[in-house]
């Protein structure tokens, strides 16, 4: 396959050149206006931050995109997928209160939120695929029923993929409550008995009808009519229904490269990773420790795989910081030239869910690095 161009530009700027102005010449000269944006819905996906997590992107950048978009004659929308752990982005009203005070509203970001997955992570569409691992990916309704797909990704580290780029933005931070269950786990939902209220919320929407009140008022589940679609998970309050078999970190990559598929399906779609403030773990965390790097620039390509494979590259060529986690459990070491997210998360290997996209059709990790 033919390497694929990814732009990049470095974070220096003098009075007539912004950071601004350089991300709009980034997607500019990376091909961005080729896509006919006029009329069409562009769902940008995007990370809105764990409340008290502050290593998410600058809603300014998405500011002067979505004034790009506006200009092309595009009706852009930013959104993202509840989660499926409780916390502050769990369902849409906590979300859009998260996605508020940090910045992503019509004021700041000039563009409006759409809660992908709706109120509850329920409002979902199957996207057929025939995955080697996932064949009915459960994608949330708003970024299915976008025409256009645009990402916008902090790039770190994961402790579960080694990296947070392109690719896990779009294939889990798409995902359905029951699509994150897919992802995750290994087996179905079951009930945890000391948290069930009795309360039958779970029993009224199960679409299977596999969840029942028992003698004792408890909620049961039967494993053979239950799917996993985790609808439970989603609508429960109180954290009774639960899954404890969670997958292996590279099943779950090559699921989250499916499930990457299934949000692009065919549609025109273009991708910036913003390589600033890499933290080593997820923007799912209500905290972020310091960057293991310096801030090295923003990269955009329109193949997903090749973006994220750049950025791993870059990062491992850079510096590592001084008092940061890398430096603090590697001491005198020398980290140049290293691959910096397996040093700080030994047993997730972020090779295998690049190569398993690549295999699939996404993209390449061939690449040819273009710097403005």
């Amino acid at each position: 396959m033919e390497a694929s161009k990814v732009y990049f530009t470095n974070l220096r700027t003098n009075a007539s050149n912004n950071l601004l102005k350089k991300l709009e010449r980034l997607v500019t000269q990376a091909g961005i206006s080729t896509i006919d944006f006029k009329d069409k819905f562009v769902a940008i996906k995007i990370h809105f931050g764990e409340p008290g997590n502050l290593a998410f992107i600058r809603p300014n950048y998405v500011a002067r995109l979505v004034t790009m978009l506006r200009k092309a004659g595009a009706k852009p929308f930013l959104t993202d997928c509840a989660t499926l752990y409780s916390g502050g982005r769990s369902n849409a009203v906590d979300h859009l209160q998260a996605a508020t005070e940090n910045g992503f509203n019509c004021l700041s970001a000039k563009c409006d939120v759409i809660i992908g997955d709706g109120l509850k992570g329920t409002d979902y569409r199957i996207v057929p695929i025939d995955g080697e691992y996932c064949r009915e990916p459960k994608i949330g309704a708003a970024i299915v029923d976008a025409d256009i797909i645009l990402s916008m990704n902090h790039f770190k580290g994961h402790e579960l993929t080694g990296f947070g780029g392109a690719m896990k933005n779009l294939g889990m931070g798409s995902a359905s409550v029951g699509g994150k269950l897919e992802l995750h786990a290994s087996s179905k939902p079951t009930v945890d008995r000391g948290n069930c209220t009795g309360c039958k919320i779970c029993v009224k929407y199960c679409a299977h009808h596999a969840v029942r009140l028992g003698k004792d008022k408890i909620a049961v589940i039967d494993e053979d009519k239950c799917v996993g679609c985790g609808q439970c998970i989603a609508l429960c309050q109180f954290e009774a229904a639960v899954t404890s078999d969670w997958g292996t970190t590279e099943l779950t990559s090559r699921k989250i490269a499916e499930y990457t598929k299934a949000v692009l399906s065919d549609k025109p779609n273009f991708h910036i990773n913003f390589i600033m403030n890499v933290s080593p773990n997820c923007d799912c965390w209500d905290h972020n420790d310091a960057a293991i790097v310096p801030d090295l620039g923003i990269a955009a390509s329109f193949d997903p795989v090749a973006l994220d494979r750049a950025c791993v590259d870059l990062v491992a060529k850079a510096p590592a910081l001084q008092n940061s986690y890398l430096t603090d459990r590697y001491p005198g070491k020398h980290l140049e030239h290293t691959d910096k997210f397996h040093l700080i998360h030994p047993d997730a290997f972020w090779e295998i869910g690049l190569e398993h996209a690549e295999k699939i059709g996404i993209g390449t990790q061939r690449y040819e690095l273009i710097e403005l």
